[in-house]
């Protein structure tokens, strides 16, 4: 499964936090936007960003927890009532994230998209007779959405809310939280990106010193 956003086709690669992203150029690069919620993002998202949806039916859904950084192992039950509101939680994030990576105020909608699912019950987890984690019966898309939801709330709310980001290409959208410890993160991919901006700069430097022949 593949999914698809911003001119970009994203496969989950391995269980690592992060995407491994293949833009439509064919260029597989990494690509990390640092939080659970934001992986999410990357499914779609509102207005001109809805013809990359890729969350269509339940099943891509589920496609899509087992390619985040959730823990393995979750047998989820999603509802189409339950994927709309996964959906609809995804946008209120996306446009807070938005904001918070240009500066402007967020908006009360939004925050009461992510308000209202976060007040319900989450995932859980339990420790097994091994020793080992698992997931608690009973996964539903309603209690992934409250998961998310607060993951979000604690983006928002925490010490990395001033490093929500967008990606400072000219042509590329792609939204990330800068863990990094310098906090000077540019590009969602600098095998990407960020390779493209020096290509870019050295090639304006060599055509301005031919014109200066």
């Amino acid at each position: 499964m593949v999914t698809t956003y911003n001119g970009y086709v994203s496969e989950r690669a391995t269980k690592t936090p992060g995407l491994t992203l293949v833009s439509y150029g064919g260029k597989a690069f990494r690509f990390d936007p640092g939080a659970l919620c934001m992986e999410l993002v990357t499914t779609g998202g509102p207005g001109e960003f809805a013809r990359y949806e890729v969350l269509h039916e339940p099943a891509d859904l589920v496609r899509w927890v087992e390619r985040s950084r959730l823990a393995d192992g979750l047998e989820l039950t999603v509802t189409e009532e339950e994927l709309a509101e996964v959906r609809a939680l995804r946008d209120a994030i996306f446009l807070l994230a938005a904001d918070r990576a240009h500066g402007r105020p967020l908006q009360a909608r939004h925050r009461a998209v992510v308000n209202a699912a976060a007040a319900e019950a989450p995932l859980t987890a339990r420790i097994e007779a091994d020793g080992t984690r698992a997931w608690a019966p009973g996964a539903t898309g309603a209690r992934l959405l409250a998961t998310v939801a607060r993951d979000a709330v604690e983006l928002f709310t925490g010490p990395y809310a001033h490093r929500i980001r967008e990606c400072g290409s000219h042509n590329c959208t792609l939204l990330f939280v800068d863990t990094s410890r310098p906090g000077r993160r540019r590009w969602c991919a600098m095998e990407h990106c960020g390779n493209l901006h020096k290509v870019r700069a050295h090639r304006a430097r060599v055509a301005e010193a031919e014109g200066d022949v």
